[in-house]
């Protein structure tokens, strides 16, 4: 079953981070990466650009589209993980791999079944 890790922290926190702090985070978060990767578990992964960056397009009022995040929260979506595990508690021990390699702020980490949404495809 297919699982997005969605991540959350701070973007205060993440973006104050030095060249030299991002680079070993990185480098902390492709050690946990590299073994779901050999085995063939690891789908795609993303880190998003700041919230400033983002775009809305609220359903309601003819399609407004607004700057920013949807909302305004503590916590922002900072990147995702797509995974091919074979139960939850093996995609919630990868998160746990991934809290342990990113040190910095507090944050959370979303472990949720993913549907496919693709014409023709299969229900799970």
């Amino acid at each position: 079953m297919l699982y997005a890790i969605l991540c959350y922290d701070e973007e205060r926190v993440t973006e104050g981070l030095t060249r030299d702090e991002d680079g070993a985070l990185m480098d902390r978060l492709r050690a946990v990466q590299e073994p779901f990767a050999r085995r063939g578990k690891l789908g795609p992964v993303a880190r998003l650009q700041p919230t400033a960056a983002a775009a809305t397009l609220r359903k309601g009022g003819g399609g407004l589209v607004v700057d920013g995040p949807l909302a305004e929260t503590k916590e922002q979506l900072l990147g995702f993980y797509v995974l091919d595990c074979e139960s939850e508690a093996e995609a919630l021990e990868f998160a746990r791999e991934l809290a342990g390699a990113a040190r910095h702020g507090t944050g959370a980490y979303e472990v949720r079944p993913v549907r496919d949404f693709r014409p023709g495809a299969l229900k799970p």
